[in-house]
């Protein structure tokens, strides 16, 4: 959520830079410097009646001992008016709060200085690619849901029949692949000085709404109404809400976690090729990374975050291109977001594994989160970042169709202590 200062100081700036979103925000920004104005006006008004209704009430009493009723009576009635005025102003200044409130939190966060203006994901910047495409000799590759029908590592159909459609079953050497990559991307990330923490996959509204999927993504994310409880779409709304409604000493700065998570995720709306075998599922598991950290310091820790996902597809040798998001194609809470996508050979196209987002001070207001400077009674907003460290669905898809042989795949050397098996044959 915006700061109301940063948008009352600045409305034709903070107008300009939703541009770049795609978002025509005048009449909201010029609604929320009506409803601040107006606010600050019955405040004020608030404010002078009550100081004077509390000098009435002195008045009164030594009215009263002097022996001046009828001047007692007539302070008395003016106190009974200004009690009415008071109740009046206060009920519309909570109207006028909840009205600025309203249209705020429908605000998206401005985009950084170095996103692009565009539409879509054809406008997106990429920034590099790395590893080498597979060379197949002598045979047709086969797509990822081919090769998991002849191995019996990924059962769609049974998937189908427990659940539904998105819902895989993994077996034998796929779901022993699974918890390969998941320890994999774990034991890197603690490397890097992440702490893991296991979440709840269960959170409440306060929680939803805290890092911006609600009410922004309501319809994507899986409700249990009876409990009025949410399935996470990522671990990044449990973990970033361990420290909701906290002040923070800045020496504790950065904080670092790291958290494994099924995710679910409804989807809604998605059709064609896109969505085939394991390129896009309503339940799938991810390693998620999560920092909260001093404001000057938070494009610094973008970029590490970058640099260890790039050293994740680096080592598991994939080949991979990163994109920095333009404006249109950017989610409702960032700042500025990085999309790592790998390559499968045999769709060939790309698909994204990961995105790696500041969200500068935006989560962090909603949440209250806040830290203190040492001696310092004045607290600051943290700035909050997270990317996917990986998520798993795509990334086995791309091991599968690149490191297939004729007659078996290979299993990336990086994961074989893990796997206790080089090959799925």
């Amino acid at each position: 959520m915006l700061l109301v200062k940063t948008i009352v100081d600045n409305p034709e700036f903070v107008i300009e830079r939703l541009k770049i979103k795609n978002r025509d925000a005048r009449a909201s920004v010029e609604k929320i410097v009506s409803l601040d104005k107006q606010k600050h006006e019955i405040q004020k008004q608030l404010e002078d009646n009550k100081a004077e209704q509390n000098a009435l009430a002195k008045k009164i009493g030594e009215l009263f001992k002097s022996g001046d009723k009828q001047g007692a009576e007539q302070a008395k009635n003016r106190s009974t008016e200004l009690k009415n005025i008071i109740k009046e102003q206060e009920e519309k200044f909570q109207a006028l709060d909840k009205d600025l409130y309203e249209t705020l939190v429908l605000l998206p966060n401005l985009p950084y200085s170095l996103v692009a203006p565009g539409k879509s994901a054809d406008d997106n910047v990429e920034i590099r690619r790395g590893g080498e495409n597979p060379d197949f000799q002598g045979f047709q590759p086969l797509c990822h849901w081919d090769l998991a029908k002849k191995y019996d590592i990924i059962d769609f159909a049974t998937g189908v029949k427990i659940t539904g459609a998105g819902f895989p079953l993994y077996k034998g050497k796929g779901a022993k692949l699974q918890r390969a990559l998941i320890n994999f991307f774990l034991d890197e990330a603690e490397k890097s000085g992440y702490q893991e923490v296991e979440p709840p996959v269960l959170v409440n509204e306060a929680s939803g709404f805290g890092t911006g999927q609600l009410p922004d993504k309501e319809g994507q994310m899986y409700h249990c109404e009876v409990d009025n409880l949410y399935l996470v779409p990522t671990a990044e709304v449990p973990v970033t809400n361990i420290y909701r409604d906290e002040i923070l000493d800045a020496k504790q700065l950065p904080i670092k976690h790291c958290a494994y998570t099924p995710c679910f995720r409804r989807e809604a709306g998605s059709y064609g090729s896109d969505v085939k075998g394991l390129n896009r599922l309503h339940e799938f598991d991810k390693v998620e990374l999560v920092q909260i950290v001093h404001p000057d310091k938070s494009y610094n820790a973008l970029d590490m975050m970058v640099l260890h996902v790039e050293g994740l597809l680096k080592k598991l040798k994939l080949p991979y291109r990163i994109i920095r998001l333009c404006g249109g194609d950017m989610s409702f809470t960032s700042a500025m977001t990085y999309d790592f996508e790998v390559w499968c050979a045999a769709q060939q196209k790309w698909l994204e594994v990961s995105s790696v987002s500041n969200f500068e001070s935006f989560q962090s207001n909603r949440l209250k989160l806040r830290f203190r400077e040492d001696g310092d009674k004045k607290t600051r907003l943290c700035h909050t970042l997270n990317g996917s460290g990986l998520a798993l669905p795509r990334i086995v898809a791309s091991i599968l169709e690149n490191y297939q042989k004729e007659d078996k795949i290979e299993i990336p050397e990086v994961l074989r202590q893990y796997t206790h098996f080089d090959t799925i044959e």
